[in-house]
């Protein structure tokens, strides 16, 4: 059963019945069974001390914004549109533009420019100068777009990838939708660059392209559809992605995490895991969190579970970020939970707003970020 807080969201125009069929598993859903209150919190001794060191407010923010860290800045969007774009070590603002229309998807962010996607399917392009351009879309779009080599990528609802000249707005080129799967989670997938090739979430596969032509170089099956119903096989690759040198490793929505070598395209191992936000890779562990808030790590190499935390269970936790010797984990109720890397020990424990942290914590240097959905930008320097 698809979890209520997660949306999710048609491919393509969806039948009368299909639309039905949803409505009647969200009811189903939301009548069933009260969902478990979260674990409490233990007290916390500070085993890695951090320092609060710089905030800022940004105004509420949309669920499917994921911030950016580029060349030590900062850049995010709130709800409305507008973009902001800070310092990352000190927190000064750098420069603010708007699109003029409220956020669907973003942000992406090269250093120079952000991009966006508005809720009526405009791709807008920002510089400090304000808007470079804009690009009517023909699908909506949950992915942040990607900025990097000049172009601007989108990955859209119907799983068709695009790429624009960064400068212009220009279509430069399109891969259509394959049209295998009517449904896809309405929240963000997997789109990022390895060298000069650039990788996508489709389904469960992970497929990397040729940026200049849009030519598929390789194709690796992460997780496979199941079930009986539509929505029982929904299969999609979640971000955040954790990557090694060239090795990328993502989870498929509750059915698998995987690692995959970009530069080859070849599968390195899968294993089965239930969960639906992103995954973190080193060189020795893959860290995730499970759908309950059972943090684990997975060895790099072959998938072997090393260790689990089970402290933090059903606290809406978002995607792992590792930092200094820390793993470092929001939760729904705005907490930044420090846990070791090595074996999951808890080592502090960090407050904002009392709102959601969006998308996970971030790292410019060794500062620790954390953007909730009020609009709050908390950063810390651990010691």
């Amino acid at each position: 059963m698809i979890h209520t807080a997660l949306q999710w969201a048609a491919a393509r125009p969806i039948r009368w019945g299909m639309a039905a069929l949803a409505w009647m598993v969200l009811a189903a859903c939301s009548s069933g069974p009260k969902k478990p209150q979260p674990t409490p919190l233990e007290p916390v001794v500070p085993l890695v001390e951090a320092r609060q060191v710089w905030t800022q407010s940004i105004g509420a923010v949309d669920a499917l914004l994921v911030p950016v860290v580029r060349d030590g800045q900062l850049a995010v969007a709130n709800a409305a549109g507008e973009v902001s774009v800070f310092d990352g070590d000190s927190g000064r603002l750098r420069w603010r533009a708007s699109a003029g229309a409220a956020m669907a998807a973003g942000v992406g962010f090269d250093g120079r420019r952000v991009a966006l996607v508005t809720r009526d399917s405009e791709l807008v392009v920002l510089t400090e100068s304000g808007v470079a351009w804009r690009q009517r879309l023909s699908a909506r779009v949950y992915t942040a777009p990607l900025v990097a080599g000049e172009r601007v990528f989108v990955l859209a609802g119907d799983r068709s990838v695009a790429a624009f000249d960064a400068r212009t707005g220009m279509r430069l080129w399109q891969q259509p939708s394959r049209g295998t799967e009517p449904l896809v989670l309405q929240q963000p997938g997997v789109l990022t660059a390895v060298g000069n090739t650039l990788v996508a979430g489709v389904g469960g596969r992970m497929v990397g392209f040729d940026p200049d032509q849009g030519r598929v170089l390789w194709d690796a099956v992460i997780g496979r559809t199941r079930g009986a119903t539509e929505i029982e096989r929904l299969v999609d690759l979640v971000g955040r992605v954790g990557r090694d040198g060239d090795v990328l490793c993502a989870r498929a929505f509750q059915v698998a995490i995987g690692c995959v070598d970009a530069a080859a395209g070849r599968l390195l191992w899968t294993q089965s895991a239930d969960g639906a936000s992103g995954v973190q890779a080193d060189g020795e562990r893959v860290y995730g969190v499970e759908a309950n808030g059972r943090v684990i790590a997975l060895a790099r190499r072959d998938g072997a579970r090393l260790w689990t935390h089970e402290r933090l269970l059903h606290r809406g936790l978002s995607a792992p970020l590792a930092i200094g010797r820390s793993l470092a984990i929001g939760d729904a109720q705005g907490y930044v939970h420090l846990l070791a890397r090595a074996d999951g020990a808890m080592l502090n424990r960090l407050a904002t707003d009392g709102s959601a942290i969006v998308e996970g914590p971030l790292a410019v240097g060794n500062t620790l970020i954390a953007v909730t959905r009020n609009g709050g930008i908390f950063a810390w320097r651990p010691q």
